[in-house]
């Protein structure tokens, strides 16, 4: 049986966001799409982009994969690759003018790396997706224990973010636009319990709360080491 929970949201959102956007979905469905905004997103059901960014339908073109990463550009890889479809198409077909890469707190993913959890399946394809950000592991030197961990799994979380924006101008389609000023790179932070939304400083590399955001606390201005 499909699962009420479903039946249910679909009938309320014909009766209501439906009813209401109608008009938007049909030039959506005559138009086609032309998202601006790209998001890199988590599957963590906590942290939907179009729900912490209040989007409208056809406003975000989303992708989402265990702890956002961005893969580094493989073209000869046999492997495939989800996440790099996602970006050339968002790229090059839709011509997108930002790019978005949304880490979260309290990522499962994130955790697994760090405290090199037993695999879940066989296949432990969680283990060797996760294994790309190493390189950002590595930057911030031993994982320790004890009260500072939670900490650096924050600032895992940071650098992997980092990472994974370093990881998107390995793609020439990407590089050959930000240098010609016609896409922009931008690393973002949700924490789940409390809201805030800190976005990536370009030019210090710290992430920061948006205008209007409450005063940060300790690890809401943090520069990650290079990933």
């Amino acid at each position: 049986m499909f699962p009420d929970r479903l039946t249910e949201g679909y009938r309320g959102f014909l009766e209501r966001r439906f009813a209401g956007e109608r008009s938007r979905y049909e030039m959506l469905a005559n138009q086609g799409q032309r998202p601006e905004i790209m998001v890199v997103g988590c599957v963590d059901s906590r942290v939907s982009p179009e729900v912490i960014f209040d989007a409208a339908p056809g406003e975000l073109l989303v992708v989402r994969n265990v702890a956002n990463i961005v893969p580094a550009y493989e073209p000869d890889s046999q492997t495939q690759h989800g996440t790099s479809a996602a970006l050339e198409f968002g790229v090059q077909a839709l011509r997108v003018k930002h790019i978005v890469v949304l880490g979260h707190a309290l990522c499962g993913g994130i955790r697994a790396f760090a405290d090199e959890q037993e695999p879940l399946s066989p296949g432990d394809f969680i283990g060797r997706w996760m294994s790309q950000i190493a390189p950002a592991a590595a930057s911030l030197g031993p994982a320790p224990s004890g009260a500072e961990r939670a900490d650096y799994l924050t600032r895992l979380e940071f650098a992997s973010v980092e990472l994974s924006l370093k990881n998107l101008m390995t793609f020439p389609c990407v590089r050959i636009l930000v240098e010609r000023g016609k896409l922009q790179l931008h690393g973002a932070y949700f924490g789940v319990a409390t809201g805030r939304l800190l976005v990536r400083n370009p030019d210090s590399g710290q992430f920061q709360p948006v205008a209007g955001a409450e005063a940060a606390s300790p690890l809401a201005a943090i520069r990650c080491s290079d990933a």
